[in-house]
C-alpha cells in the first residue's frame, strides 16, 4: 500500500519550500532530509515566489506569524496554486488570536490547498469558527475517541467537501480524508506530545509525499501520517526522556523503510 509512495519519495528526492515557524524550523529541515526529500526555507517577499516555483510543494504553517511572513505566504500560496504544486496549511494554534484566526481564513478563501492538517481544535475552530484551542494542543473536549469516530469522520467529509483539500486531524486517533474516503490511523506514541515540533513536522513530511506521489494525494498524505507515528513509536522505545525522544524521531524518520512503514501501518478505511 505505502512502499510505492516511500520509494518515488527517495527515488525523487523532491525539493519542498516550508514557511514555518521558528520554533521548529530546523526539526523540520532535518525531518525533510530523514524522509529522503530536501528543504529550503524563505520567507521574504523579495524571493519567495522565485523559490517556491524552484519546488515540488510548499508548506505554510502559522505558528510564528508576522506581518512580513502573512505576505510571503500569500505569494508562495499565489505561486504553487499557478504551477499546480502540492500546498499544505498547517493552522497551529488558530482560534487563540484574532491575527490567527484572520490569517487562516484569508489564505483559506484566497488559495487552494492540497492537504489542511491540525489538530481536532484546529479543524474545528476553522470550520465552525469555534472550538477550544489551548495553544498548540488539541483541548480534551476536542479530542478523537473510538466513541465519536463516525461523527468525527462525517463532520471532516464535510469540511473536506467545503474547502476541496484534503484534511489531515492527528490526535491519538488521526484521520485522514477527502469528501468520499476516509482514513483512521493509529499509529504514534503520547510521548510524542511532549515535544515540540511532531506537527510541523508531520506537515513537512505530507508536502513530500503528495510531491513525489502527485496521482495518488490521499494515500500520499495517510502514508506521511503512518510514518510520522511510526517514528514516534520506534523512538519512545528507546528513549529516556524528551530530549532523547527528539532525536530518536529524527533518527527512526531514516531508519524506516519502505518495508516498515508497509508492515507497521495500523491504519483502517472508513
Amino acid at each position: 500500500m505505502f512502499a510505492e509512495l516511500w520509494n518515488n519519495v527517495h527515488t525523487k528526492t523532491p525539493l519542498i519550500h516550508a514557511i514555518t515557524n521558528y520554533v521548529t524550523v530546523n526539526d523540520c529541515a532535518n525531518a525533510l532530509l530523514a524522509c529522503g526529500a530536501s528543504p529550503i526555507m524563505a520567507d521574504d517577499v523579495g524571493e519567495v515566489a522565485e523559490i517556491t516555483a524552484l519546488c515540488a510543494g510548499t508548506v505554510l504553517n502559522i505558528g510564528t506569524l508576522n506581518q512580513r511572513t502573512i505576505e510571503a505566504m500569500h505569494l508562495a500560496a499565489e505561486t504553487a496554486n499557478r504551477l499546480e504544486h502540492p500546498l499544505v496549511l498547517d493552522p497551529v494554534g488558530v482560534g487563540a488570536s484574532v491575527l490567527r484566526t484572520q490569517t487562516a481564513e484569508a489564505l483559506l478563501a484566497k488559495h487552494r490547498f492540497t492537504v489542511i492538517r491540525g489538530n481536532a481544535s484546529e479543524i474545528k475552530t476553522l470550520a465552525l469558527g469555534s472550538g477550544n484551542t489551548q495553544g498548540v494542543d488539541a483541548s480534551l473536549a476536542d479530542q478523537i475517541t473510538e466513541a465519536n469516530l463516525p461523527q468525527a469522520i462525517a463532520f471532516i467529509r464535510a469540511f473536506s467537501q467545503k474547502t476541496g483539500a484534503i484534511i489531515a486531524v492527528s490526535g491519538a486517533i488521526d484521520i485522514v480524508s477527502d469528501a468520499e474516503h476516509s482514513f483512521s490511523i493509529k499509529n504514534g506514541h503520547a510521548a510524542m506530545s511532549k515535544i515540540t515540533g511532531t506537527g510541523c513536522m508531520s506537515s513537512c513530511l505530507m508536502a513530500a509525499y503528495l510531491a513525489a506521489n502527485l496521482q495518488q494525494p490521499l494515500l500520499a498524505t495517510a502514508a506521511a501520517t503512518v510514518l510520522m507515528g511510526l517514528a514516534g513509536e520506534y523512538a519512545a522505545k528507546i528513549s529516556t526522556a524528551t530530549g532523547s525522544m527528539h532525536c530518536h524521531i529524527l533518527d527512526a524518520l531514516s531508519y524506516i523503510d519502505a518495508e516498515k512503514l508497509e508492515v507497521g501501518a495500523k491504519i483502517e478505511e472508513d
